[in-house]
C-alpha cells in the first residue's frame, strides 16, 4: 500500500521557483520549465533522512540513499512524498498514535484517507482510495486500472511499469503515475508478464449514460478487478486481440507465446515407515488443457524431481513457502536462474491433506459443475496437497474450469537423460529438431511430448510404427490432402480452451469455429476414400472420427454474423435473435425511442417552415437540427444549442434531449445485455469442449505421424522390431539420428552395430583414443531406442529393439559450487540415483565414471559400480573408460561383457630417430576411423588431442618424453612382478637355474 507524504507550504512554498497554481503548467512543459540548474534538485524540507528529489526528464525519479523511496515530485499540488506502508489500515493507526504523542518531533504525518490537512491541503482523491482498497486485496500484483481512453499505474506499481516499460513516470496528487493507451493494453502487460511479473487488470463496470442517470452520478465511476495474468496464465482477451490469423505473428513489438506454457506444482513428504522423500507434482498448461500428475520417491540429490522440472520445462512453478532447504537448494535454486521461470509461493497451509483434500472435493461434487470423471479417487496423498493448491492458485485467475474435463496423465517411462536430447545445446542440434516437421503448434506441442514421454506398451507403438509405414508405403489420394488441409492453421488447442474459460474475443471465436467447421466439412467429404483405401486401425479411428468430433462447430457458426464478429460488434453478432430474447427486447425498446425521434421531425419542420428538413450528425452528435445564423429569430427559446459555425447554428429540442439521451442509455444497456449473451453463448460452446479437444487432439496425432513419415522418408530409416518382453538393443549399422542430419550427404556419418542381450552379453566396456567417437555411440544407441519406443523408424539398416522401462545416463563432468558439491561429488551423486533406480529392463549409460579423482580409486570405484550392474542389475549397459583394468572383467564373465573400442590408425616417427633424438620427441599422429570394433585399446593417446587442440610445440615434446618416461617406469616394474611371480613359483634346483640363464 502506498501512501502520501505531506509537506508544510512554509517549509517548501514553491516548487522550482513557481506558485502553486502554475506548477502543473510547469510540469507538462518537461525539461525546459526549471528556471535554472540551481532548481534542478529541490530539498525537501530539511528532514533528515527524505534525500533528494531530482528532476530526470523521461525518468522516474528515486531519492539517493535509503531504498524505495521517500521522494516525489508533484505535477497538481504541493510536492509530497510516498512511503510504502502494509495497508491502510496501519497508515490510519500511524497517524492517529502520532497525533496522540503531541508532536513533538515538529513532524507531521500522513493525513487520513479523505480527510483534508489544512496546511498542506492535501487528500485521497476518490479514485486513489479506490486503488488503495483493490491494492490492499491484491499486493503482490501490478495493478493496470482504466480511467477513460487509457490504464494507470500508480504508486511503486507505475515505478515498475516506468522501468520495465521504458514510459514516463510522474507525480499526481499522492501517487506516482503512469499511462499506457487503452489500445496498447495487451501489448504492455505481455511484457510484464514475460518479466516474471503478476498484473492485475482492472477496469469499468459502470457506463457514463446508465451513471448519468442513476443516483450514483455524481460519484466516481465503480471499478473491479476483471482479470490476473502470470507466465502459465495469460488467457483471455485482453492480451490476446486476435484479429485474423498472423496478426501476433506479424507485430514486431508483441511478446509472443512460448509453445508450451505450463504451470507445475510443487509438494514433498516423508514416508511414514521408510523414511524416503516423497515428492507430488501436478503440471497444468491453462490455455491449452494439458494435466499430468506424478508422485515419485527421490534420493539426497532429488535428480529425479530435476529431471522432470527440466523435462517439462515450466514456466511457473507453484511451491509452499516452507519447502525444505535441500529441495530449495537442489531444484528450485537452479531453475530459477532461468528468466523464463516464475516461482510462485503460497502459504503452506494450501498445502496440507486436509485442506487439499476438502477443496479437491469441493471443487468436483459442485452441482453446477459438470465433469467427464473424478480424479481424486486413485491419486496419491502428495498429488492431491498439489491438485488442491492448483485449485486454490487458479481460481484467482477464474481458470479452474480446465481441471474438469482434462484427465490426468503419467508417464511410465523413467529418464535422466536430459544429455541426450541435444547435442549443441540449442534448438538446432536436438532430437526434437530432427523430428518435428509438424505443420501446427498444437501439433509441434504433442511432438516434443512424445519425444519426451516414450512409450512402453508394445501395442501402442506398434499402432503408430504401423501408421507411419501406411503413409510411406500407400497410395491413398485421401491422405496427401489431409496434410494439406493441417498447413497454415490458427492454435486450434488454445483457441477452444480460451472459449471453454469464457475469455476471448468475437474474432477469434469465428476463426477458430470456422476452421473447425471448414475441416469438420472438408474431412467428411473424404470418409467414402478413407474408408475403401486405408488399412492402419489407427489411422482410419482418428480420421473417420474426427469429422464429427468437430462438427458442433457449426451450429454456432450458423449463428453469428461474420461481419461483426470481425469487426468485435457484439451488439451486431447475433444474426438469429429467437435465442436471445434480452437483446431482441432491448433493441425493440431502441426502435421505439427511435421511430418517435424521427416522427417529431414534423413537428420541427413545421415550427421552422422547412419541409425538407432533416437531422445531421456531427462529430458523434446526433439528431442534430441545423439553422442558419440569420434564421436564428425561429428558433424557439427553449431549444438547445449544441453548437454552431459561423453560417449555421445546431440545436436540440427539449424532446429530443429526453429521447436521446434514453436512447444512449438503452444502447449501453444493449452492450452491456450483449456482452452477458456472448459470455453464455461461450458457457454453451464450451459445453462441446470435451468432443472438440479430442478431435483436436485427432488432428495434432495426424501431424506428428506425418512428420514421422517424412523424416523417415528422407533419411532413409528402417522400422525397428519390437521385442516385447525380450530384453535386448541389436542394431545393424546404426547411425546418430541428429549428428547424421548435421554432417549431411557430404560428410556422412560412420554406422556402427550394437549387440546388447539381456541373457547374453548385456555390457559393452568401450575404450579407445579421445574424440575416437565413443561418446556419440552411445548416444547414438540410446537415441535409437528413445525413438523405437516412441513409434518412429530408426536411423538403421536392422533394428531389434525390446521395451526399456527408461534410459539412465551419467555423462560430462560439471560442479555445484553454490550448492557446496564438486564435480566429483556431482559424478557420483547422479552414479548413485541410477544404482537405486535401474532395473533389468534399463538402459544404462555412464560415461568415464570415477575420472575425478586419483587413478586408482577412480579404478576402484568404476570397476565396483560395472561389475554391480552385470551381476546383480543385469541391466544392459554401456560404460565407456580410459582404465585398461577394468577390460578384465570380460575375462570375468565372459559371457555377460564385451570389450571393445573405436578403430584408428596410429602413424609413429620411425624408432631409431626418435631415439636419436629424444629431446625433439612429438606425439603419435592418430587417424580416427571411428568404427566400433572388437578388442580393447591399450592407450588413449590424449597427447594427440593436445596437438589438434594446438598447444604450443615446446609443451607437447615434453609432455611426449614425460610420456615415454612414465610408460617406461611402468613397463619396468609390470616386468619386475612378472619375474618375480615365476621365481616365487619355482621349486626345483635345476628349474632355477634353466630361468636364470633365460633372463640374463
Amino acid at each position: 500500500m502506498v501512501a502520501p507524504l505531506a509537506f508544510t507550504e512554509q517549509a517548501l512554498p514553491r516548487w522550482g521557483g513557481v506558485p502553486w497554481e502554475e506548477s502543473s503548467t510547469l510540469a507538462r512543459r518537461g525539461r525546459n520549465g526549471l528556471r535554472s540548474s540551481e532548481t534542478e534538485a529541490v530539498q525537501l524540507s530539511r528532514r533528515p533522512g527524505w534525500g533528494t528529489l531530482r528532476r530526470t526528464p523521461g525518468r522516474c525519479t528515486k531519492p539517493r540513499g535509503g531504498g524505495r523511496g521517500p521522494t516525489r515530485r508533484s505535477e497538481t499540488g504541493p510536492v509530497k512524498t510516498t512511503v510504502s506502508e502494509p495497508s491502510l489500515n496501519h497508515l490510519k493507526r500511524k497517524a492517529a498514535s502520532q497525533r496522540a504523542a503531541g508532536g513533538g518531533t515538529g513532524k507531521k504525518s500522513a493525513p487520513e484517507a479523505g480527510v483534508p490537512n489544512k496546511r498542506t491541503r492535501s487528500i485521497y482523491t476518490p479514485l486513489e482510495l479506490q486503488f488503495m482498497e483493490i491494492k490492499e486485496k491484491h499486493r503482490d500484483a501490478l495493478l493496470c486500472v482504466e480511467c477513460g481512453y487509457k490504464y494507470r499505474f500508480f504508486g511503486d506499481d507505475a515505478e515498475t511499469a516506468a522501468k520495465e516499460l521504458n514510459i514516463f513516470c510522474h507525480p499526481d496528487h499522492n501517487f506516482m503515475t503512469a499511462s499506457i493507451p487503452a489500445h496498447r493494453l495487451f501489448v504492455h502487460v505481455r511484457r510484464l508478464v514475460s518479466k516474471g511479473y503478476k498484473v492485475g487488470v482492472v477496469k469499468q463496470t459502470e457506463t457514463t449514460a446508465i451513471k448519468a442517470s442513476g443516483a450514483t452520478r455524481s460519484s466516481l465511476f465503480t471499478r473491479e478487478l476483471s482479470a490476473l495474468y502470470t507466465k502459465s496464465t495469460l488467457v483471455g482477451e485482453d492480451v490476446n486481440p486476435l484479429l485474423k490469423m498472423g496478426d501476433l505473428e506479424e507485430a514486431e513489438d508483441v511478446v509472443q507465446d512460448s509453445s508450451s506454457n505450463y504451470l507445475m506444482c510443487v509438494s514433498e513428504s516423508w514416508g511414514r515407515q521408510s523414511k524416503e522423500l516423497v515428492v507430488g507434482m501436478v503440471v497444468v498448461q491453462p490455455s491449452t488443457g494439458d494435466l499430468m500428475v506424478d508422485c515419485f520417491k527421490d534420493g539426497p540429490s532429488l535428480s529425479e524431481l530435476e529431471s522432470r522440472v527440466l523435462k517439462v520445462q515450466p514456466v511457473e512453478i507453484l511451491v509452499p513457502c516452507d519447502l525444505s532447504e535441500g529441495t530449495e537448494r537442489r531444484t528450485l535454486t537452479a531453475v530459477s536462474t532461468d528468466d523464463r521461470i516464475r516461482i510462485e509461493r503460497r502459504d503452506s497451509q494450501h498445502f496440507e491433506f486436509g485442506e487439499a483434500m476438502k477443496t479437491v472435493k469441493d471443487f468436483y461434487a459442485d452441482p453446477t459443475r459438470h465433469y467427464s470423471y473424478c480424479p481424486y479417487v486413485h491419486l496419491e496423498r502428495p498429488v492431491i496437497s498439489c491438485l488442491g493448491a492448483v485449485i486454490q492458485y487458479l481460481t484467482e485467475f477464474k481458470l479452474e474450469r480446465v481441471l474438469l474435463c482434462t484427465r490426468p496423465s503419467r508417464s511410465s517411462f523413467s529418464s535422466s537423460a536430459r544429455p541426450l536430447f541435444q547435442t549443441t545445446g540449442a534448438v538446432r542440434g536436438s532430437l526434437l529438431w530432427v523430428l518435428d516437421h509438424t505443420q501446427t503448434p498444437f501439433g509441434r506441442r504433442m511432438m516434443k511430448k512424445w519425444v519426451t514421454q516414450p512409450l512402453t506398451s508394445a501395442l501402442e507403438i506398434q499402432a503408430r510404427q504401423d501408421a507411419v509405414a501406411e503413409i510411406l508405403a500407400s497410395g491413398s489420394t485421401a491422405l496427401p490432402t489431409v496434410r494439406t488441409l493441417l498447413q497454415r492453421l490458427p492454435d486450434l488447442e488454445r483457441g477452444i480452451c480460451s472459449i471453454y474459460h469464457k475469455k476471448c474475443s468475437t474474432q477469434e471465436f469465428y476463426l477458430i469455429s470456422s476452421v473447425l467447421a471448414r475441416l469438420s466439412a472438408e474431412l467428411q467429404t473424404l470418409l467414402p476414400a478413407m474408408q475403401s483405401q486405408l488399412c492402419c486401425s489407427l489411422l482410419r479411428g482418428l480420421l473417420l472420427e474426427t469429422p464429427s468430433l468437430l462438427a458442433p462447430a457449426q451450429g454456432f457458426l450458423r449463428v453469428l454474423n461474420e461481419s461483426a464478429a470481425k469487426k468485435g460488434s457484439k451488439t451486431e453478432l447475433f444474426t438469429d435473435l429467437s435465442d436471445f430474447p434480452a437483446i431482441q427486447e432491448r433493441k425493440d425498446e431502441m426502435q421505439a425511442v427511435l421511430a418517435e425521434i424521427l416522427s417529431h421531425r414534423t413537428e420541427i419542420r413545421q415550427t421552422l417552415r422547412n419541409p425538407s428538413l432533416d437531422y445531421v450528425t456531427v462529430s458523434g452528435q446526433e439528431f442534430l437540427i441545423e439553422v442558419k445564423n440569420s434564421m436564428s429569430s425561429t428558433v424557439p427559446a427553449n431549444w438547445v444549442k449544441i453548437n454552431s459555425t459561423k453560417v449555421v447554428g445546431r440545436y436540440h429540442t427539449p424532446f429530443i434531449v429526453g429521447k436521446y439521451k434514453r436512447l444512449q442509455q438503452l444502447r449501453e444497456q444493449l452492450v452491456i445485455d450483449c456482452g452477458r449473451e456472448w459470455v453464455n453463448f461461450l458457457h454453451r460452446f464450451g459445453e462441446h469442449y470435451y468432443i472438440l479437444r479430442k478431435g483436436v487432439c485427432h488432428l495434432a496425432t495426424l501431424d506428428c505421424l506425418f512428420s514421422l513419415a517424412q523424416v523417415a522418408k528422407d533419411n532413409n530409416y528402417c522400422r525397428p522390431e519390437l521385442s516385447d518382453g525380450k530384453q535386448q538393443i541389436v542394431i545393424r549399422e546404426g547411425r546418430h539420428p541428429v549428428i547424421d542430419v548435421l554432417l549431411g550427404e557430404n560428410d556422412q556419418y560412420v554406422p556402427n552395430d550394437t549387440g546388447l542381450q539381456g541373457d547374453g552379453k548385456r555390457a559393452m566396456i568401450i575404450t579407445g583414443p579421445n574424440m575416437g567417437g565413443k561418446s556419440s555411440y552411445i548416444r547414438q544407441v540410446a537415441l535409437i531406442t528413445i525413438m523405437a519406443q516412441m513409434g518412429s523408424f530408426v536411423p538403421a539398416r536392422q533394428a531389434s529393439i525390446g521395451i526399456m522401462d527408461g534410459i539412465y545416463t551419467r555423462m560430462g563432468a560439471s560442479d555445484n559450487i553454490s550448492k557446496g558439491r564438486s564435480s566429483f561429488m556431482e559424478e557420483l551423486l547422479e552414479a548413485s540415483e541410477i544404482l537405486h533406480r535401474a532395473t533389468s529392463r534399463s538402459l544404462v549409460i555412464l560415461d568415464e565414471l570415477g575420472r575425478g579423482t586419483s587413478t586408482h580409486d577412480g579404478i576402484a570405484i568404476a570397476y565396483a559400480t560395472l561389475e554391480y550392474f552385470i551381476r546383480d542389475v543385469k541391466s544392459l549397459t554401456l560404460f565407456v573408460t580410459h582404465y585398461p583394468p577394468l577390460c578384465e572383467l570380460e575375462k570375468r564373465y565372459p559371457a555377460h561383457v564385451g570389450n571393445y573400442h573405436m578403430a584408428f590408425l596410429l602413424n609413429e616417427p620411425d624408432t631409431a630417430e626418435a631415439e636419436g633424438r629424444m629431446e625433439e620427441a612429438e606425439p603419435e599422429f592418430i587417424t580416427f576411423l571411428y568404427q566400433l570394433t572388437e578388442g580393447a585399446a591399450g592407450r588413449s593417446y590424449g597427447l594427440n588431442v593436445a596437438r589438434l587442440a594446438e598447444i604450443p610445440d615446446p609443451i607437447l615434446q615434453t609432455a611426449t618424453l614425460k610420456s615415454k618416461e612414465l610408460e617406461a617406469k611402468v613397463n619396468a616394474r609390470r616386468k619386475n612382478v612378472k619375474l618375480f611371480s615365476e621365481v616365487w613359483n619355482i621349486s626345483e634346483k635345476m628349474a632355477l637355474v634353466n630361468w636364470i640363464q633365460s633372463n640374463p
